[in-house]
C-alpha cells in the first residue's frame, strides 16, 4: 500500500503565491545593436561585415518576508531564446541564483578578467589559441553567494546534470550528456584595499571546479579546472595576469 505523507509548507506556499502574482507584473525591455568589420590580413574571411542584436527582459519584486527577487530573460539574434535566471536576495543571508546556463555562475565568470580595450582578442573572430575555464557555468545550476565581507566575495555553485541547459517550465531535462554527472564550483574574489586608496584597485581572483564522470564504458576521470588572476587598476591604467 502506498503511503502519502503530508508536509506543512505554509511559508513556502506564501512565497509561491507572491511569485504567481508577480507573473502578471511589468517587465522592462532593453536592446542593443552591434556592427563589426573584421580584417584578417590576406586570409579569406568572406563578408567582412557582421551584425548582431539582442533583447533582454527584466523584472523584480518582493516576497512577504522582505526578500527580493529578480528575473532576467535574454534573447539572441532572430528573437531566439538564449537564457533565463532568477536571483533571490535574502537580506543578511546572501543570495541564491537559479540559472539556465548563461555563464553567470561558477568559475566561468573568471575565465578572463584581464583588462581589454574592447573585448578579448580571441572574441573577434581571430583565435589566439587561448584555453579558458568553463566549469558548471554553461549548465543548469544553482549558486549561493553569502554576504560580502571585508571586500571578499564567495560563491558556491552546483549543477545536478552537467551539460543540461534551458529546461522548460514544469518539465525535466532528461539525459543530455552521457559522460558527466554532477558538478561543483567555488570562487573567491578579494579586494584587499585595507582602507587605502592605493590598493582600492587591486583585485585577486581564484576558483576551482570538479565535475563527476560516470561513463563506465571508457576510462574517464573526474574533470578538474582551476583559475587564478591578479588585476590592478590605478587611474586610467590597468594591468593584470591570469593562470
Amino acid at each position: 500500500m502506498n503511503k502519502l505523507t503530508k508536509v506543512g509548507c505554509s511559508a513556502l506556499c506564501g512565497s509561491l503565491a507572491v511569485f504567481s502574482a508577480a507573473e502578471a507584473g511589468d517587465l522592462t525591455v532593453t536592446g542593443s545593436a552591434e556592427l563589426t568589420y573584421l580584417s584578417h590580413g590576406t586570409a579569406v574571411t568572406g563578408n567582412p561585415f557582421g551584425m548582431a542584436s539582442a533583447v533582454s527582459f527584466a523584472g523584480s519584486g518582493e516576497l512577504d518576508n522582505g526578500w527580493t527577487f529578480a528575473l532576467s530573460i535574454a534573447e539572441g539574434d532572430g528573437v531566439a531564446y538564449s537564457a533565463t535566471n532568477v536571483d533571490i536576495v535574502m537580506g543578511g543571508l546572501g543570495s541564491i541564483n537559479f540559472n539556465q546556463g548563461n555563464s553567470g555562475n561558477g568559475i566561468v565568470i573568471y575565465d578572463n578578467v584581464l583588462p581589454a580595450a574592447w573585448e578579448e582578442p580571441y572574441g573577434a573572430g581571430v583565435s589566439g589559441g587561448v584555453k579558458t575555464v568553463a566549469g558548471v557555468g554553461t549548465s543548469n545550476n544553482i549558486s549561493y553567494r553569502p554576504p560580502k565581507v571585508l571586500g571578499t566575495e564567495i560563491s558556491l555553485t552546483y549543477a545536478p546534470a552537467v551539460g543540461t541547459t534551458d529546461t522548460a517550465d514544469k518539465s525535466v531535462s532528461g539525459i543530455t550528456n552521457t559522460e558527466f554527472g554532477r558538478g561543483y564550483d567555488a570562487t573567491i574574489k578579494i579586494n584587499p584595499s585595507l582602507g587605502t586608496e592605493i590598493l582600492s584597485g587591486l583585485n585577486l581572483y581564484a576558483g576551482g571546479s570538479m565535475i563527476e564522470a560516470f561513463d563506465n564504458a571508457n576510462v574517464l576521470e573526474d574533470k578538474y579546472e582551476a583559475v587564478g588572476a591578479v588585476v590592478y587598476a590605478l587611474g586610467p591604467v590597468e594591468i593584470g595576469a591570469t593562470w
